[in-house]
């Protein structure tokens, strides 16, 4: 089995965690643990791109990237910056400021979002 559909499995099986984190979301520390998981192992798996592809230093070469790649790049950098977001409103939130839970729901499906266009631009980026 080759790297790609390793790499691929891992990003089904983290939006899978991510979508049972969102269903669990009225229970607070289940939610959180489900969550913090989820971008813990994110993070993780980019290392092991990075490790094993050179990831950042392709991702460097915008100008001659193909399209499909540069796509699925948006995505992926994107659900990343917006994790740093839902973790500085899920903090507030736990500390009881509920003045940012409309925002860190929006955001959270935003995330949702990107994180499921990341893994459906992986099977063309990585045919690319």
């Amino acid at each position: 089995m080759n790297t790609a559909v390793i790499f691929q499995i891992e990003s089904f099986l983290i939006l899978t965690l991510m979508i049972i984190g969102v269903y669990n979301r009225r229970n607070r520390m289940r939610h959180v643990k489900i969550m913090s998981c989820v971008i813990i192992w994110d993070i993780l798996l980019i290392l092991q791109i990075e490790l094993t592809r050179g990831a950042v230093a392709k991702a460097a070469k915008v100008l001659t990237n193909p399209l499909m790649l540069k796509i699925h790049l948006f995505f992926a950098i994107g659900s990343v910056v917006l994790y740093i977001f839902m973790v500085v409103y899920g903090r507030k939130l736990l500390s009881g400021d509920e003045s940012v839970r409309s925002k860190h729901k929006k955001l959270g499906w935003t995330t949702l979002t990107f994180r499921f266009l990341t893994l459906v631009t992986s099977f063309w980026a990585a045919a690319k």
